[in-house]
């Protein structure tokens, strides 16, 4: 119910609002300063498989509507009535798209799914859920993996156990980064969070070749054709893997019935590389996340596990003194492709396959500080923490 009304009342405010562009010439802090651009551009913040395409499943039809984003789209350097017109159009389009995506029944049910709306719960902040939703990593001391040899390779510090009130940014693996210069913006957060094998090189100037951490799903990490024990994209830095596992299940039923055995290689990667920052994600962590966005939809969302991206959210958001998220919410430069890497075209790798992805994007939105030029111009969002809210 939360995500719909949200959406009307973003659809309402934005249409008394469409024509104000004062927005563009006002100074803030968020400035892009980065990019060949002649002149800088400010935005202002508002108050506060085969396919090699991991876990996304692929329709051959669809109900999407495709955007003519080269339509919408601004001068770098433009920043004028006609320009803000075109932005609040695209905008008012992408969450048309997202909403008619989450919006689609889907009667599967794979993780067993069993989720009643707990109807007398206190109303919390979107922002408050999400922050107390804490995702968890496995620890040495968590049952069964406290009497078995996997859990002896578990890390013993925690992850960003040095990282509070760090500049964080996720690179999102979307196919709209292609042309979109931001790669020494990106490079000059303190902490780049990146997904799965998206590759850096041969990519630097949209992309940028920092890397901190990747999030790596249990596919990545167990199928021969992402070489994750030999590729150098997982090495020196930063490992969190997951597998999402039933919905109700138990640590123990879940190792000894994974989604995609991660076990094998988890075990293999640490033996190699026993100092490894390398952490195993807890997958009940993974559907209480889910819970948060059922908690604020009025409709049912896909039964499957959050995505990478927004398992990243939520794992990075607590640390940061602000996060930075390039490309989740498709800009102008939306292009069809599925990934920057690829030549793979699907809309529902932008507006929803597998995933709650349309769920995820629009919960998003509902968080983001950056104004409309920034989101659907340049291709960036930004959430703060916000605790004192909470």
């Amino acid at each position: 119910m939360w995500l719909k009304f949200i959406t009307v009342v973003l659809v309402f405010l934005l249409t008394i609002f469409s024509c104000d562009t004062s927005f563009m010439t006002r100074r803030s802090a968020f400035s892009i300063k980065y990019m060949n651009i002649t002149e800088r551009i400010s935005s202002v913040e508002k108050p506060s498989v085969r396919n090699r395409n991991p876990r996304i499943s692929f329709s051959k039809t669809s109900d999407l509507t495709p955007i003519a984003s080269n339509l919408f789209r601004c001068p770098k350097n433009k920043t004028d009535v006609d320009c803000a017109n075109k932005t609040f159009e695209f905008k008012m389009k992408v969450i048309r798209e997202l909403s008619k995506s989450l919006n689609r029944r889907s009667e599967e049910n794979i993780y067993n799914v069993d989720y009643q709306s707990e109807t007398n719960q206190k109303k919390k902040l979107p922002i408050c859920m999400l922050l107390n939703s804490k995702i968890k990593l496995l620890r040495k001391k968590d049952p069964p993996f406290n009497v078995n040899k996997l859990g002896q390779l578990f890390p013993k510090h925690k992850l960003f156990r040095k990282s509070k009130g760090k500049s964080c940014i996720i690179v999102s693996s979307a196919g709209s980064l292609t042309g979109s210069g931001l790669g020494n913006f990106i490079d000059s957060h303190d902490i780049v969070m990146r997904f799965n094998h998206a590759p850096t090189e041969g990519y630097e100037t949209d992309v940028g070749n920092k890397t901190s951490i990747r999030i790596v799903n249990s596919q990545v990490v167990s199928k021969a054709e992402f070489n994750f024990l030999e590729s150098k994209l997982f090495k020196n830095i930063s490992l969190a893997a997951w597998d999402p596992g039933k919905f109700n299940e138990t640590l123990e039923q879940w190792q000894a019935k994974p989604d995609f055995d991660l076990f094998t290689n988890y075990r293999k990667f640490m033996e190699s590389n026993p100092n490894a920052d390398f952490h195993l994600i807890d997958p009940r962590s993974l559907w209480d996340l889910w819970k948060v966005l059922q908690h604020f939809s009025n409709d049912s969302i896909p039964r499957n596990p959050p995505s990478s991206g927004f398992i990243g959210i939520a794992m990075m958001l607590p640390i940061c003194s602000y996060l930075d998220v390039v490309e989740y919410i498709p800009s102008t430069r939306l292009n069809g492709k599925c990934h920057y890497y690829s030549e793979e075209i699907n809309v529902r790798c932008t507006f929803g396959a597998w995933h709650p992805l349309a769920a995820e994007k629009l919960f998003s939105l509902h968080l983001n500080s950056a104004n409309d030029f920034t989101v659907f111009q340049l291709g960036i969002i930004r959430i703060r923490p916000n605790w004192d809210d909470c």
